[in-house]
């Protein structure tokens, strides 16, 4: 971890974060303003683009850390930007955002575009626009609203985006001016208890606890990590013989299934909903594992065959004998998801739905213990309600956020 220090919309923010965490992520997880979309992850859509002393930058593909000490410039930091007022106005008057995913970096690319290029012809304004993607207004909207923007800058000059062009043909860079900014008290978060952990409807199962939850997906070098765990009513060693039985481990996971299996290696499809998103990974994974240790990691990347995004990940897991007849697994999931459903991958209502599977998964794990299937016997698919479960999470975060956690 190490100190990151910029100033954001005029104001100093400093936190601790990994040397790789990219600046989108920065300024959405640490800096709380989630104005700056995720698309892409690959600096193409342009949904990220922030400016960086005055100049734009796609947020998604630069570390944090190579910002330390500049000026960053966010969608919630142009108020008091005659450019973006201009832009602002032109983008309403002709209808230039639909589901608005796109927006904040295309107005940071279209006030780039007003101040560089003041003779701009549409031709060049749709090059200019070429590197922000826009699903939903077929770009006529946007280029119309940036055209009328430079139109009426020749028509009637302004003095302060006079000044803003000559700052930055000078090289000086031409950041907002920020208004002072104001703070936001925003919600007092409780302390998480077993309250939230009985919301999933499962409180008076007596199986496996659910296991504190973690602080929310701690970022590391490779991907964002989730910690959670379980505790199953059974010796250690009976437990570990099934947890690295892959065929009886998949068939206590909602929605996975496996297609072919040798040793320790598995191909299979993971069908997950989470609101909604719906999506079906493909792939492969194998299993490496300690048996004296009794600690395994699962490792496993797959493709959705609908948006083409791809996730990996790996599922480390840890027994620990707690007694002769009971047993903590800790589970921590390491991952990445790349494409259209990387934005999804963030959100802390995911971080929440996933421990709750966590524990359901360890609900499973003692009932499949407790009745294991008979030889030959087929073995049966763990189900559940993911719009219940969606619910239940979000009411929990709800409490949280309220500071009620009864």
């Amino acid at each position: 971890m190490v100190q990151v220090t910029l100033e954001v919309n005029g104001k100093r923010v400093s936190h601790e974060a990994p040397a790789r965490m990219h600046l989108g992520d920065f300024l959405r997880d640490q800096a709380r303003l989630t104005g700056t979309h995720l698309g892409c992850e690959h600096g193409v859509c342009g949904a990220c683009t922030v400016l960086v002393d005055g100049a734009p930058v796609r947020s998604c593909i630069s570390f944090a850390v190579a910002c330390e000490g500049r000026q960053v410039t966010t969608i919630e930091g142009y108020d008091a930007d005659p450019v973006m007022q201009r832009l602002r106005a032109a983008f309403t008057k002709h209808h230039a955002l639909q589901c608005g995913y796109c927006t904040p970096g295309m107005l940071a690319t279209s006030r780039d575009i007003v101040l560089r290029l003041p003779d701009a012809d549409e031709s060049r304004v749709r090059v200019e626009l070429s590197g922000n993607l826009c699903r939903c207004t077929g770009y006529m909207g946007i280029v119309a609203a940036v055209m009328s923007v430079l139109a009426d800058l020749k028509a009637e000059p302004d003095a302060a985006v006079q000044a803003l062009r000559a700052a930055q043909a000078q090289g000086r860079g031409a950041a907002p001016v920020a208004e002072k900014p104001v703070a936001f008290a925003g919600f007092t978060p409780a302390m998480t208890g077993p309250a939230e952990a009985a919301a999933s409807g499962n409180a008076d199962s007596a199986a496996p606890a659910a296991a504190a939850a973690a602080p929310a997906g701690k970022k590391e070098g490779r991907g964002s990590q989730i910690d959670g765990g379980f505790q199953v009513p059974f010796p250690a060693a009976q437990v570990w013989a099934f947890m690295v039985d892959l065929p009886a481990l998949a068939s206590c996971l909602p929605g996975a299934s496996i297609e072919s299996h040798e040793g320790d290696r598995v191909k299979g499809k993971v069908a997950i909903k989470f609101g909604p998103m719906a999506a079906a990974f493909n792939g492969a994974a194998r299993l490496e594992r300690d048996d004296a240790a009794m600690r395994a990691v699962f490792r496993g990347a797959g493709q959705d065959s609908l948006s083409q995004s791809r996730a990996n990940g790996d599922i480390t897991y840890q027994l620990e004998a707690l007694s002769p007849t009971e047993t903590r697994v800790s589970v921590n999931l390491l991952y990445s998801l790349q494409g259209p459903l990387a934005q999804f991958s963030r959100s802390g209502l995911v971080q929440d739905f996933v421990r709750r599977m966590i524990a359901d998964f360890g609900n499973n794990v003692t009932a499949r213990l407790r009745q294991p299937a008979g030889q030959g016997e087929p073995l049966v698919q763990a189900s559940f309600n993911p719009t219940a479960m969606f619910f239940s999470v979000l009411w929990a975060r709800i409490k949280r956020w309220f500071g009620r956690g009864d």
